[in-house]
């Protein structure tokens, strides 16, 4: 038995409380380390909600996780103890189809193992995620974390840096191309310094206002409040990439206009229903709607690596887990600027 201790929902809408339970023993292969900081994704929120499917119950979420290494089995090469470390979204895949062979465990063929409310790959074993003091994951899905940089701000980027940086990277924006960033929350502000550190022009799109100010303090280079005709008509045909980390539902029609012709809109979000696509909005222009989950693993770390170098972290409120259904209240609001991360030192 590996005792472990956290906060789990009980039951679908069920408030979060302390809830005392067992990791499996640190295997051959396998890394336990002490978790530090988590971050708060909206995802956790949603899947305690059972809004996307069933959940596996109790759930501890979590999936933005750095601590240091306590433990590490026999066979274990790349890291030691005293190590900082990091996990994602994931832990396992079955390593061997051809998508993780490429190093796109993220979608992996036979799914990959999620880091909560998942199965191991045991079929019988469910996963607890980082709102926890410890965890042991595969040494292949643990990642190197860099001490140059300020650890609580480091978690989100495990979800809502790799989900940004990773389409920016397969479509290759960079230089030369105008990026345009809808929606400037938990993902949308690390699509911004994500795009002007890879040297594109940077516009905004929002529905806010009042975020112009914040999103030139991140390096846009512009801002269009998309409530105002105006500002919305000067934008059309202007984007060669949309990066949408929209996650309400909203009119994918409308932001596919702005785009120019051969231009991509990449949809990181997930609304919670169906979008209506006419198909005039991607003839004419011979425009794309493309979708794009997290980055493999050999891509986190190369975006950590990348992170650590250029000294870009999240923008967080650190927050004691007793207060993370405050947290959740006042993210459904969209009131945080803009990542909730837990101490687990508050645990």
């Amino acid at each position: 038995m590996n005792p472990a201790k956290g906060y789990a929902a009980q039951t679908p809408n069920a408030e979060l409380a302390p809830w005392n339970f067992n990791r499996r023993e640190v295997g051959p292969h396998d890394v336990q380390f002490d978790i530090l900081f988590c971050g708060v994704c909206h995802s956790d929120l949603h899947q305690v909600n059972n809004d996307w499917f069933p959940g596996i119950f109790p759930m501890v979420p979590g999936h933005e996780i750095v601590g240091r290494v306590v433990k590490v089995g026999d066979h274990v090469k790349k890291f030691k103890v005293g190590d900082l470390a990091g996990t994602g979204c994931m832990v396992d895949s079955c390593q061997v189809c051809e998508n993780c062979r490429q190093d796109l465990e993220q979608y992996c063929l036979e799914g990959n193992t999620q880091t909560y409310n998942g199965m191991e790959r045991d079929g019988s074993s469910p996963t607890y995620g980082g709102y926890s003091n410890t965890i042991v994951v595969r040494e292949e899905f643990v990642l190197h974390i860099s001490g140059k940089l300020d650890l609580a701000a480091v978690a989100p980027l495990l979800c809502a840096g790799i989900t940004t940086y990773s389409p920016l990277r397969h479509w290759k924006v960079g230089k030369g191309h105008k990026l345009a960033v809808l929606g400037l929350g938990g993902l949308g502000h690390m699509a911004v310094k994500f795009g002007v550190a890879f040297g594109a022009d940077v516009t905004v799109l929002s529905t806010s206002p009042n975020k112009e100010e914040d999103a030139k303090k991140l390096g846009a280079h512009h801002f269009v409040v998309t409530t105002d005709e105006t500002q919305l008509a000067e934008a059309k045909n202007s984007f060669d990439f949309i990066l949408d980390t929209v996650s309400a539902e909203h009119d994918f029609n409308l932001y596919l206009s702005l785009l120019r012709t051969n231009g991509v809109m990449i949809s990181v979000g997930v609304p919670p229903n169906p979008a209506a696509i006419k198909a005039f909005s991607l003839i004419g222009g011979r425009k794309s709607l493309a979708g794009s989950g997290i980055g493999g693993i050999a891509e986190t770390q190369e975006m950590l690596d990348f992170c650590a170098e250029h000294n870009i972290v999240s923008d967080i409120e650190l927050i004691d887990i007793k207060d993370i259904q405050a947290a959740y209240a006042r993210m459904v609001k969209g009131d945080v600027r803009y990542r909730f991360v837990i101490d687990l030192a508050t645990l």
